[in-house]
């Protein structure tokens, strides 16, 4: 009896091509009405590699690139993988300033796609960007980029950096992913490709050979349309998605045959506690995971529904002596207190910052979020440590009072801010995005059966447009200067 071949690290460039060879007809990457079979994926991106390496991509050399949600997006990432280069996905609609200053950062050769801006004299490829057919299309010398992936963080203060990852370019088939993804079956990718979790498995999912349905945009009723048409059995979300979905009309939810998923992965932002709990009746409890995890990954948690049942609200269990729970003194806080959450670094650095500086102390590392952690090791979050709301001496968690405002039917999307405030220091100040109509004394009533009378908000704004971005993140500090600034004009 023959022995079965042992998984090993090869290079992304050689999964691509083996995931071709062994089933070349087998469908790669689908987005809206347009699919390309592995064999495609694997010629198409041979050719663009060697279209973006007479334009100077080269070993090590990191690509920005400014593409929307696509098969192109992924191809030029695969371009740039299959010369040993480090994809640096950004937003295609991300200013003009913030570009430049990513780009300053990076010192890419080329810049794929992006709005207008002073790239310094560099390449730039516009988007839908075809290479002379003349190009071979013909498998190139294996390379291995230094660092995988280099996404991008505004972080609290909204200055960009890089997050250069500290794993190479490989990946191993036939070995079990630390999430789960699978291999050779059908992963649906709803979030944006510019944010690192999307784009991590999004990709992952391609070089295990999976058939990968990228979204536009992300649209709840398309999303169920989608898992339904392509029996998608693994995906990743996040808690927007989850409670859009959710707020479907329930015929028109469960008109949709989703008995194909297998694994729901969440995170990137707090989870609703009444969010999960529909999920879980919905799909059940094996069904539903969650992640909590920096992109800097210098550590995770992840807890599966049946366990988060017993556990209500956690994010995991943590590893002992790789987390804990610091105080504003820098003392580490008992169990069941609200303080800063460091993690221990692994020996092998997980990541490099282009543009920026960890937060360390003594060695553990934050990347600022508090949280508690209760007697058996659960990690509970509580919200970002530049959000807090001090008001009158006591802290208000900005994520705890939009939970509640998301309970809301009315709520489409919110944001909770502290604005100045003479008596208290700051005051609570909620940001709402109605979905129908609804007054402030009606979420005042409702608030009120929710939350305790100082975490309650002293003021609301009703605006048209979205708060929260595909990924689930909400710039609170720049909603906060825009407030701030309008409050300081009027005072002059």
């Amino acid at each position: 009896m023959s022995e079965q071949p042992q998984p090993r690290e090869i290079a992304i460039g050689t999964a691509i091509r083996n995931n071709a060879e062994a089933d070349p007809d087998r469908p790669a990457l689908t987005h809206e009405n347009r699919s390309l079979t592995r064999l495609e994926l694997e010629r198409r991106t041979n050719r663009l590699a060697r279209a973006y390496e007479q334009m100077g991509v080269a070993q090590d050399r990191m690509v920005t690139i400014a593409l929307p949600n696509g098969i192109e997006f992924f191809e030029s990432a695969i371009a740039c993988w299959k010369l040993g280069a480090t994809p640096q996905p950004v937003s295609a609609k991300l200013p003009a300033s913030e570009l430049e200053a990513l780009i300053e950062l990076a010192e890419p050769p080329i810049v794929v796609g992006g709005p207008e801006a002073d790239i310094g004299g560099r390449v730039r490829v516009e988007a839908g960007f075809v290479p002379d057919p003349s190009l071979s299309d013909e498998p190139l010398p294996e390379a291995i980029a230094g660092s995988w992936k280099a996404p991008t963080s505004g972080g609290s203060t909204g200055r960009p950096k890089i997050i250069l990852s500290g794993s190479r370019g490989t990946v191993t088939r036939g070995a079990q992913t630390i999430l789960g993804v699978p291999e050779d079956s059908v992963v649906l990718i709803p979030g944006v490709l510019y944010h690192n979790a999307p784009f991590m498995f999004g990709a992952l999912a391609i070089f295990r050979g999976n058939h990968v349905i990228v979204m536009t945009r992300f649209d709840a009723a398309q999303t169920l349309e989608l898992i339904e048409k392509h029996r998608v059995e693994w995906m990743w979300v996040v808690p927007t998605m989850m409670s859009r979905i959710m707020r479907l009309p329930e015929g028109e939810r469960l008109a949709r045959d989703v008995s194909s998923l297998r694994t729901v992965w969440h995170g990137a932002a707090p989870c609703p506690p009444w969010v999960k709990e529909a999920w879980i009746e919905w799909l059940g409890p094996e069904v539903i995971w969650e992640l909590y995890a920096g992109t800097e990954g210098q550590g995770a948690t992840f807890i599966q529904g049946t366990e988060w049942l017993e556990h209500r609200g956690s994010v995991g269990k943590t590893t002992p002596g790789r987390f804990k729970i610091v105080g504003a003194g820098g003392e580490e806080l008992p169990r069941g207190e609200v303080g800063e959450i460091y993690m221990l670094p692994p020996d092998v650095p997980s990541y490099r910052y282009v543009g920026a500086e960890p937060k360390v102390l003594e060695g553990w590392e934050s990347i600022g979020d508090l949280g508690s952690m209760d007697e058996d090791g659960y990690l509970y979050l509580a919200d970002r440590r530049t959000d807090l709301i001090l008001s009158g001496g006591a802290n208000i968690y900005p994520a705890e009072v939009e939970a509640a405002l998301d309970e809301h039917p009315g709520v489409q999307s919110c944001a909770v801010i502290g604005l100045p405030d003479e008596d208290m220091g700051q005051s609570v100040h909620a940001i709402v995005q109605p979905r129908v109509e609804v007054t402030e004394q009606e979420l005042r009533d409702f608030l009120s059966g929710h939350l305790v009378r100082y975490k309650l908000p002293r003021t609301f704004e009703f605006v048209d447009e979205a708060l929260r971005d595909d990924a689930g993140k909400v710039r609170r500090s720049q909603l906060r200067e825009e407030r701030v600034a309008k409050l300081t004009a009027r005072k002059a």
